[in-house]
């Protein structure tokens, strides 16, 4: 399958770069830290993608650790693996923002540099939730689902955003700046306190506040990971809500229809429909085999991210398909009918079982998903450095100072 028409390709020279990150922390915290000390670790001979990469090996090894001491996400670990994601996942975030930088300073910026930015933070998302997940005990269950939509539909709604703006506004409090900072905390929190069944203890209780009589006894009793999910819901709908108010205004500064744009959250919308339902109706995937199925959930969203980002990069309509869903309208309609026949009387026989074959079938998703995602990738990449005469993961044309000049003259 071919991502980049030859008739589209020529927009990618029209690329450039537009940002803007109104993060207090980033601003007066981070950048000088990039800026005066990190990029001068690495060499004027490092392509940027190669940076990207190898910071992303850091969560890669972080993830191998998570599957030898907590493949079920809910047993306490060593004190030092903990730490040890702490210190990958900053590397991570210190590898993903000097990039950027180091594109500059080699004056080796292009589309595909931020092709693959996006697709490695799109992998890097449910890896993270896993991890998370892993660091506070949540199991293999609902809570762990819930973390893994937050942050799906944090970088879908960004990248959405950045399409329909053509700027990456990055708020206040952010995900890549706020949100990473705030889980390095926490893991290295966890290997202070020595293991995950700390964030199971009543919050208010360990700051010993007193159980007050107008504190209802369900809210006292709430642990480290629900006080979590409520405050990751608040930051979410905030975000949200501002992406889409973001998207409105532009599109009504350039006479566009607003409400065109909400027909792009539909293939997110459409996703995340299916999958509660197929964990309902399936609670043996959900208890025992959830790590496979977010590696496919998290396919899927990234498949979706990518398509956004190429069609930004070149100007092209909308994708608003998913080819990755359709197994799961699948798995839906299999165990659907089981359902219906119990409790309604009606319905019809699955294909698959709850068993051997329905786990089997998990499996296979995520084949297909790694399948298709990794022949975009390959064909996107291949295309993109082909038209633009460039390497992905080293410098082929290197920058003399002087050659621009040179040119013009």
């Amino acid at each position: 399958m071919v991502y980049i028409r030859q008739d589209k390709l020529p927009k990618l020279k029209e690329y450039k770069y537009s940002g803007v990150d109104h993060s207090l922390v980033s601003r007066y915290i981070m950048k000088p830290f990039y800026t005066n000390v990190v990029i001068h670790c690495f060499p004027m001979s490092m392509a940027p993608n190669l940076i990207t990469l190898t910071g992303f090996g850091f969560v890669v090894i972080n993830f191998l650790t998570l599957l030898w001491y907590n493949p079920t996400l809910d047993e306490d670990c060593p004190p030092w693996v903990y730490a040890s994601w702490a210190i990958g996942l900053f590397l991570y975030q210190t590898f993903d923002a000097v990039d950027g930088s180091q594109a500059r300073r080699t004056h080796q910026s292009g589309p595909l540099g931020e092709l693959f930015d996006h697709g490695v933070d799109a992998i890097n998302t449910s890896l993270e939730v896993l991890i998370f997940a892993a660091t506070m005990n949540l199991g293999q269950g609902w809570k762990t689902l819930l973390t893994l939509f937050a942050s799906s539909l944090t970088f879908y709604v960004q990248t959405w955003d950045e399409y329909h703006t053509h700027t990456l506004t990055l708020g206040i409090v952010s995900g890549p700046v706020e949100g990473i900072l705030l889980l390095v905390i926490v893991y290295a929190f966890t290997a202070y306190v020595g293991g995950g069944s700390f964030w199971h203890r009543s919050l208010l209780e360990s700051f010993g506040v007193p159980h007050y009589h107008f504190i209802p006894e369900y809210v006292y009793n709430f642990d480290w990971t629900e006080w979590y999910m409520v405050q990751g819901g608040v930051v979410l709908v905030f975000n949200t809500v501002l992406s889409a108010l973001n998207v409105m205004k532009a599109r009504r500064d350039r006479g566009q229809q607003a409400r065109v744009a909400l027909l792009g959250l539909l293939p997110f919308a459409t996703a995340w429909t299916l999958i509660p339902v197929y964990l309902f109706l399936q609670p043996n995937i959900l208890h025992n085999h959830l790590v496979p199925f977010i590696f496919y959930v998290g396919l899927i969203n990234a498949y979706s991210v990518g398509r956004i980002i190429i069609s930004h990069l070149t100007k092209s309509r909308f994708p608003r398909g998913n080819v990755l869903i359709f197994p799961l309208v699948y798995g839906v309609f299999d165990s659907l009918g089981p359902w219906l026949q119990q409790h309604v009387g009606f319905g019809w026989p699955s294909a698959l079982g709850n068993d051997t074959y329905q786990v089997a079938f998990v499996f296979l998703c995520l084949g297909l998903a790694i399948g298709v995602h990794g022949s975009f990738v390959i064909d996107v990449i291949f295309a993109i450095c082909d038209y633009m005469d460039i390497w992905c993961l080293t410098i082929k044309h290197p920058y003399i100072e002087g050659q621009e000049e040179k040119k013009i003259k």
